[in-house]
């Protein structure tokens, strides 16, 4: 096995070379040798678990002991004690400068949903991290705007890309190495030392988690990249995202896996309905803008997380606030109002942090949770105790007498046809209708518009959904941009290929797992928009 070709393809060369040491790429390699199987069967559990009755989404009987027992989590790092804003977007240069001199408390740098994982992306990505560690970060814009890293960095944690998704330049005879685990052994291997030296630590979020058998393998995975890079067990702190709805029924679960690195949980929205959708396909969900964080079913998830992770003495952190802040005044003060409530809810729930995706919001998220926690970094002291969620009132999605409007509907297919073809020309954060969007968003959107579609769900002008009706939407959505002159050669080819990926994903005969998936290996795995030429280059390992 040791044997195995180990195939690099993609620019190689300048400063890609700076990430892709042959040292680097063979602890990437060692993590997926040794872990890579194990991912694989969880992947094919997750496709087992899927087909089964709906009915049998519940709290697991075999772990009772777990969720009953007296346990805590690690007590956390001092630098991840106060979370209360924490901002999040990809680490694209320009971007990574924005956030770390947004004030925000921490800076979730994001290879997963905010980012278009072309080569070019995800390497250089790993590198403007190191170079911000390193106080070497900025950027000069062709205008000739400068960006510049003031001198306190917010506290890093970083989002790899979760179990589901291959990186195909990286091979192991042929085989392409898991994605997540390219990401996390890319930062581990040069940004954890440099971390340490700064008193900080490698911090994680951990997205797409299904079970604690997948929190299992990331703790494992912990466990071995801290003996072999000679850092003491512990040191990596990991926050979880429950946004599927088979890991809602396991946060205790997941906690106790990852409980000697263990950063809390985080609850968000756009997945999670994505998720519910793809294990209840027969339960039709409103329109994405009507299912608010208050609805009863997104009520008893999200205090159910602050129950558990208090009850853990461990962080809980809310959802994301999208809002791109608008240059016109009313609009902006309207925006910022709406931020303001969801975070006070939040808060008022118990959080301990929350999300924001631009620097702009981040003085209205820090202003509620300072009126809120005073002079405290956090409020683990409120258990929650009053909190009691069954698994009918996680489930109880019902929404009779559903109709879908022709405004929603257009939505959702604009959404998704823009955002997937901004994805494909390397964009992963895209700003569309006031809201910063990314992958999530376009998952929710022809997630439901799949469903919509199998469920003939009836429209308030009389015409129930169709396969063909979103069909003749999509075109007049791509007339409409043609006729604007809004779409030059590149453009209308990325337009064309997100318009037939869109097309065969919604009309599947079961919903599709991911879109990120076949995009990816569509198109962006054989290469993908860079500065460079790719190359291939096999290296012994």
């Amino acid at each position: 096995m040791g044997t195995e070709e180990i195939t690099v393809t993609g620019t190689t060369g300048g400063r890609y070379a700076e990430i892709l040491t042959p040292e680097a790429i063979a602890f990437v390699v060692a993590l997926d040798r040794e872990f890579g199987a194990r991912r694989v069967q969880l992947l094919d559990r997750r496709r087992r678990r899927r087909t089964a009755r709906t009915d049998e989404l519940d709290f697991l009987p075999s772990t009772l002991a777990v969720r009953e027992g007296g346990w805590t989590v690690a007590a956390p790092a001092p630098d991840l004690l106060d979370r209360r804003v924490e901002i999040t977007g990809p680490p694209e240069r320009k971007m990574t400068v924005n956030a770390l001199n947004s004030g925000a408390k921490v800076w979730m740098a994001d290879f997963e949903d905010a980012t278009s994982p072309t080569w070019e992306n995800v390497v250089l990505g790993q590198l403007n991290l190191r170079d911000a560690l390193d106080g070497k970060l900025d950027f000069t814009t062709p205008e000739g705007k400068e960006y510049r890293v003031n001198g306190w960095l917010p506290t890093i944690m970083v989002r790899p890309r979760g179990w589901h998704l291959p990186e195909s330049h990286l091979r192991i005879g042929g085989r392409p190495v898991s994605a997540a685990l390219f990401d996390f052994g890319l930062y581990m291997f040069h940004c954890a030392q440099r971390q340490l030296e700064r008193g900080s630590g490698p911090y994680f979020y951990l997205p797409k988690l299904e079970s604690h058998l997948e929190a299992r393998l990331w703790n494992d995975v912990f466990v071995y990249a801290q003996e072999a890079l000679g850092i003491e067990r512990g040191t990596i702190r990991a926050t979880v995202l429950i946004e599927t709805i088979t890991a809602a029924f396991e946060m205790d679960e997941i906690l106790y896996e990852l409980r000697e690195h263990s950063a809390g949980l985080n609850a968000g929205r756009w997945d999670y309905l994505f998720s519910m959708i793809k294990n209840r396909p027969d339960v039709v969900l409103p329109e994405r803008s009507q299912v608010t964080m208050t609805a009863p079913f997104m009520r008893a998830y999200t205090e159910l997380l602050v129950r558990t992770c208090h009850k853990r003495n461990a962080h809980a952190i809310g959802g994301m606030a999208a809002v791109v802040p608008s240059r016109d005044p009313v609009a902006a003060k309207r925006a910022l109002n709406q931020v303001r409530q969801d975070k006070r809810r939040e808060v008022g729930d118990g959080f301990d942090g929350s999300w924001v995706a631009h620097p702009g919001l981040v003085d209205t998220c820090r202003e509620v949770f300072d009126q809120w926690l005073g002079e405290e970094p956090h409020q683990i002291v409120r258990k929650r105790e009053d909190v009691q969620v069954t698994a009918t009132e996680l489930l109880d999605v019902r929404a009779p007498g559903l109709q879908v409007s022709e405004v929603a509907l257009r939505n959702n297919v604009s959404v998704a046809l823009r955002y997937i073809a901004a994805w494909l020309g390397g964009r992963g954060a895209v700003a569309l209708g006031g809201l910063m969007e990314d992958a999530a968003t376009a998952e929710i959107c022809r997630t439901q518009l799949w469903q919509w579609i199998h469920s003939s769900t009836p429209t308030d002008y009389g015409v129930p959904v169709s396969a063909a009706l979103v069909s003749r939407m999509l075109r007049e959505e791509l007339d409409v941009l043609s006729e604007t002159g809004a779409l030059d050669e590149d453009a209308a080819r990325r337009f064309g290929q997100a318009r037939t990926l869109l097309t065969v994903l919604l009309t599947e005969r079961t919903c599709p797992e991911f879109l990120t998936l076949p995009a990816y290996l569509r198109h962006l795995s054989n290469g993908a928009p860079a500065a460079t030429e790719p190359t291939e280059a096999a290296v012994t390992v």
